[in-house]
């Protein structure tokens, strides 16, 4: 059975020989992306309108189990990526080793690429198929439209930066992106898990579970650039470091709306859970 996993996680001839290639792989122009960004962007703001002209704030619309169908699906797709890119990352290491050992330890080349590093290979095929789940990401802001009517910034601008950072790292074989989708894939299988938890009427953490998990992989993506830094300039040079320099100024600011909307939602809910003992003491 773990061989026969292992074999279609990373040893498939379709993950061995993938190469990410303008003219045969899907969705990997510069058009393609620019416009499915622009149409993300256009309808969620159009359907959003809509609906805020139609339907009473407040009043959610009833979209049956499709929102815990799509938290499974994401959950089980993450969970299959994880397992995917931590095998290929292990084999391709095993491989390759001979090349750079001299000049970086296994932990070293996860976090940069050797200068001159194609995009292909089992490692990238993984990164592209986390390319592609980025736009599976974005039906989850169809959902937080028709049921809360809200659609903030921080929500659409956090969705568009993350699916071009992910193309980056396809298209420059930007280095630090094995531990980026490994970290990435482990939260967002625990997130969409636990979505698809309460979904289906189980009970809910009694900590904002969804917020710490978040906060947490931002604190993770930035102590492993930092170490990106420290290794571009130690050990001669990492692969795309042009791509990373973009892709950490994009991460800074997604971190810091990430940390202002983090202390708005601590100060909300201890508020909320004063109001609670006051009641609870009340009813003593």
């Amino acid at each position: 059975m773990t061989t026969v996993i292992t074999y279609y996680l990373c040893q498939h001839p379709s993950i061995v020989t993938f190469r990410w290639s303008h003219t045969q792989s899907w969705g990997s122009t510069w058009s393609f992306l620019v416009t499915s960004i622009f149409l993300y962007l256009s309808l969620s703001s159009l359907l959003h309108l809509f609906l805020s002209l139609l339907v009473k704030r407040g009043r959610p619309i009833p979209l049956g189990p499709i929102p815990a169908l799509h938290s499974l699906i994401m959950s089980i797709v993450s969970a299959v990526i994880f397992a995917g890119i931590l095998l290929s990352a292990a084999a391709e290491i095993k491989e390759t080793r001979w090349f750079w050992r001299r000049s970086k330890t296994p932990f070293q080349w996860l976090l940069c690429f050797p200068l001159g590093t194609r995009p292909s290979g089992r490692v990238f095929f993984w990164s592209y198929i986390f390319y592609l789940s980025r736009f599976l990401h974005m039906f989850r802001t169809i959902f937080i439209i028709f049921r809360t009517r809200k659609l903030t910034f921080f929500h659409l601008f956090n969705n568009c930066i993350l699916t071009i950072m992910s193309f980056l790292w396809l298209e420059f074989s930007q280095s630090f992106q094995v531990l980026a989708i490994l970290f990435s894939t482990l939260v967002y299988s625990a997130v969409y898990g636990y979505r698809f938890w309460t979904a289906i009427g189980l009970p809910s953490a009694c900590f904002p579970f969804v917020l710490n998990c978040q906060i947490l992989l931002l604190g993770c993506n930035l102590v492993c650039h930092v170490g990106v830094l420290m290794l571009h300039f130690m050990k001669g040079g990492c692969n795309g470091i042009g791509a990373w320099v973009l892709n950490s100024v994009l991460n800074g600011v997604i971190l810091l709306l990430f940390l202002k909307f983090y202390v708005q939602s601590r100060r909300k809910y201890g508020k909320q859970a004063e109001v609670r003992k006051i009641v609870k003491d009340k009813d003593l």
